[in-house]
């Protein structure tokens, strides 16, 4: 029992299918290759941005402004687009990445270099973000007539039977396995989280890598801020409203602790397979989408538990032995 708690995408993945044997009992169609690829690529955006996530919670920190940057992002690169409609989509990507980067770096600068709490900096910055969109915009929206046709392309492009949107998003699964499985600084991620103090003598600045976390995550959130506003074709403030609450929520019931040094993007993923497979089935069965919430939050509190059970380890009562000893 302990060896499959301790398993956790393996609990997950056990899960995910079980929902879908539980879907397809009614909806056989739900299960249709087709289908499924169409809830992939539904669910892409919320793989990056977990992937992202996942980083950043790994540092025992939290970015609640993702679902903002990503808004923020989107909304710039659609009016650069209405500037400059000729301007290269690659150019667009590339402003995308870097303008999403920029915001990361802020957050990771203000934790770092003036030890704010995590919390207290993403928040303020979630709040900035869509108030800097208002600004820019005075609360208008860009409509898909206004974007050229080359801008809303990319994400919906076929490869190979996948859109562009999907291939992205397993790019970044495989990438990001990597780099934290085979670099120095995925593995600095790790201990920066697991033991601050012992990652601190060991030569590694805590407070640098948990910058570089949130620069990952606003690279990742501006590149999807643009792969967002092109897919839907319309930017407008409230862009991916508390969509960075479902983020963290897939992080959590992928097994990412939000005490920080354990999680792979392997459990990110399936987190994010599991919310989607979710939000895309319960049209399909004919229960209200307000119920989302519910189910999502009943998850994070499963695998919160099950998280607790798998790293609880045996120790002695070191007091009582003392006390028998007098």
């Amino acid at each position: 029992m302990k060896q499959i708690l301790a398993s956790r995408e393996l609990l997950l993945l056990t899960a995910i299918g079980l929902l879908l044997m539980l879907i397809a009992w009614r909806f056989p169609g739900f299960v249709a290759p087709s289908n499924l690829v169409v809830v992939f690529n539904d669910t892409s955006p919320l793989i990056l941005l977990a992937i992202g996530q996942m980083i950043v919670i790994l540092t025992r920190c939290i970015d609640l402004s993702v679902a903002a940057n990503l808004a923020l992002t989107g909304m710039v690169v659609s009016l650069v687009n209405i500037a400059v409609p000729s301007l290269p989509i690659i150019v667009i990507v590339l402003i995308a990445i870097g303008f999403g980067t920029v915001l990361g770096m802020l957050n990771g600068i203000l934790v770092w270099k003036l030890a704010i709490p995590p919390i207290v900096v993403t928040l303020g910055t979630l709040t900035i973000f869509r108030g800097i969109i208002f600004l820019l915009t005075e609360g208008k929206w860009v409509n898909s007539h206004e974007m050229s046709d080359a801008f809303k392309a990319v994400p919906r492009t076929d490869i190979f039977g996948l859109p562009f949107l999907s291939w992205i998003a397993i790019t970044a699964v495989i990438l990001f396995s990597v780099i934290m499985t085979r670099t120095t600084l995925g593995r600095a991620f790790y201990a920066a989280g697991g033991n601050p103090h012992a990652a601190t003598y060991a030569g590694i600045n805590v407070g640098r890598t948990q910058f570089w976390a949130f620069t990952i995550s606003g690279a990742i959130a501006g590149l999807t801020g643009y792969l967002w506003v092109s897919r839907f074709a319309v930017a407008y403030v409230d862009v991916a409203g508390g969509f960075e609450l479902t983020v963290v929520a897939a992080c959590v019931i992928g097994g990412v602790s939000i005490m920080g040094g354990i999680g792979t993007v392997q459990g990110a993923l399936l987190g994010a397979l599991f919310l989607g497979i979710i939000a895309n089935a319960l049209p399909v069965v004919n229960i209200s989408p307000f119920w989302q919430m519910a189910i999502s939050g009943g998850a994070i509190i499963i695998a919160v538990v099950l998280n607790a059970q798998a790293n609880r380890t045996p120790g002695r009562i070191i007091l009582k032995r003392a006390e028998y000893a007098t």
